[in-house]
């Protein structure tokens, strides 16, 4: 399993819930580009409309090598895949108030792309301030402990 990207802000931004693999339709040249390692999640997030779910403002580069070939958008809407059951599930949570699907990763799973979609709660502005504190004091806890040593 090779990692192309990875939402770190979605970890700031957001309480994960239940995470969840989905298989993402794209294009060949989206494809080669990825191999690349070109691809931004920061400001993605998932939509479920119809049965069916969408990946909307993810970036993804255009690959230069591909010539006329290129005329799709690099920020177009990708359909994700996921089977039915699981999509009839996250439907009764997304519309709770508060819920959200966001992307987590992208990577290769043999020779298929796949995105790790999580359910996930906002967090208030004290949530996050509050992470940011234990993060300094375990990292001040840590710089004494090697000190000490």
């Amino acid at each position: 399993m090779k990692q192309i990207a990875y939402n770190k802000y979605a970890l700031y931004e957001y309480f994960v819930l239940e995470k969840y693999e989905a298989g993402i339709v794209l294009e060949g040249s989206e494809v080669k580009s990825l191999r690349a390692g070109n691809c931004n999640l920061k400001d993605s997030f998932c939509l479920l409309k119809g049965g069916e779910l969408t990946l909307k403002n993810m970036h993804i580069p255009v690959y230069d090598k591909a010539g006329a070939f290129n005329s799709r958008d690099s920020k177009r809407d990708r359909r994700l895949l996921m089977h039915k059951r699981e999509l009839a599930r996250l439907a009764g949570k997304i519309n709770e108030k508060g819920y959200a699907l966001v992307p987590l990763s992208l990577y290769f799973s043999g020779s298929l792309v796949k995105v790790e979609v999580a359910l996930c709660r906002g967090k208030q502005s004290y949530d996050k301030k509050r992470v940011i504190a234990e993060r300094d004091q375990k990292r001040a806890l840590d710089r004494e402990i090697k000190q000490y040593r």
